[in-house]
């Protein structure tokens, strides 16, 4: 199938400018960017051929190329053909390119074809370690974050010359961002020194970003909190990382959560936990204590006997999950609490009650206690010789 003419793909004239050029080009790849139409199969075509374009006509040598001879004149530089000639005779793929595909699949180049040295970039993606508090957490909240990130200057419009000036073709690699080294048998490619693989040299750096295309700013954002949010969820701002290079989309941003140490609970997963502590004549009695949830306090009612460690479970008094389902349960774990700071009263009535227990003769008010010094007695009797 021929190819449509890369002018008309981006919309322009062929005497536009390499800032019309970009313009066209950064308006169409945000259109058809896959990422943004999951539902429509054509884009990522569409997307390929202004990519496609763009690499072509922001080139000064390749456009000159395209310009004279067409499609012929660019096939194999970025157009998609073949490359020419080398080591195998007429028809052959260049040993370099095979290195290049190689090295391209490993370390993330894809698709098995070579980029240009001018062709657009996504951003780098960012992320953002978030601190919550518990209560927000659970309810869901809305909080405003500052994002230190690289965006496209505006003076320049993210080419790096001062306005008013133009880029050169690098001189050591003739604008192909590489330079090729042979030894013997082996060909090596590597960036060229002189451009550091951007193909061309800026003589006039623009004055702000100082010839990077992007600056630093702080930008404030706010971040939606979706309710039962857990330590390790992360949150994805689309198109907030990095800005691109050379007109290439943005990055994203990731809000990685992390929820803060609870003063009274300790979550695990859709449940809570905490402990009660009540004094030990409400564990022997029994009786009815208030306890906090997240939602306001409850009664909780202390059967008689109780013993230390005993959970109580509070259903639907947990956390529901960020991605649905049923809400977790409280669990209330009894601690008995040994009183202090008594007065000479208090010990006086503690005293009876030991007392009354010896008088009793009974083993029956702390079956633990008289089983562990059984199981002592017993044991000791077992080792005699």
């Amino acid at each position: 199938m021929s190819k449509r003419d890369y002018y008309e793909v981006l919309g322009v004239e062929k005497g536009a400018d390499q800032k019309e050029i970009k313009k066209a080009y950064r308006r169409l790849a945000q259109k058809f960017h896959p990422d943004r139409n999951p539902d429509d199969k054509t884009s990522a075509e569409k997307f390929r051929e202004v990519s496609e374009a763009y690499e072509v006509l922001s080139d000064g040598e390749k456009r000159a190329a395209y310009d004279q001879f067409g499609h012929a004149g660019v096939d194999g530089q970025g157009g998609g053909g073949a490359g020419g000639g080398g080591f195998g005779g007429a028809g052959a793929g260049d040993f370099s390119d095979i290195f290049g595909d190689v090295f391209g699949d490993i370390f993330g180049g894809g698709g098995g074809r070579r980029r240009g040295p001018n062709a657009p970039a996504r951003g780098s993606d960012l992320r953002y370690n978030l601190e919550l508090d518990l209560e927000n957490a659970v309810s869901g909240t809305t909080v405003d974050i500052r994002v230190p990130r690289h965006i496209e200057c505006d003076r320049c419009d993210g080419d790096g010359a001062e306005p008013g000036t133009t880029k050169e073709v690098c001189p050591t690699c003739h604008g192909h961002g590489q330079v090729r080294m042979q030894q013997g048998f082996f060909a090596v490619q590597q960036a060229c020194p002189t451009c550091h693989g951007t193909g061309v040299q800026i003589k006039v750096p623009c004055h702000k970003c100082n010839g990077d295309g992007r600056v630093r700013e702080t930008r404030t954002l706010s971040v939606k909190i979706p309710p039962g949010v857990d330590t390790g969820d992360r949150i994805r701002l689309n198109a907030e990382g990095e800005s691109g290079v050379n007109g290439g989309p943005p990055g994203d941003l990731y809000v990685q959560v992390a929820i803060k140490p609870h003063h009274i609970f300790e979550r695990d997963g859709r449940h809570l936990q905490c402990e009660v502590p009540i004094n030990f004549v409400d564990a022997a009695l029994g009786g009815e204590l208030e306890v906090p949830t997240l939602d306001g306090r409850v009664k909780l009612k202390i059967p008689p006997e109780t013993q230390t460690g005993r959970l109580f479970r509070l259903r639907g008094k947990g956390v529901k999950p960020v991605r649905g389902g049923m809400p977790g349960d409280l669990l209330c774990k009894v601690v008995v609490e040994t009183p202090v700071k008594l007065n000479d009263e208090q010990r006086d009535l503690l005293r009876q009650l030991q007392k009354s227990f010896d008088d009793s003769n009974s083993h029956s008010h702390s079956p633990k206690k008289t089983g562990f010094f059984d199981s002592v007695k017993s044991f000791f009797e077992d080792i005699k010789p």
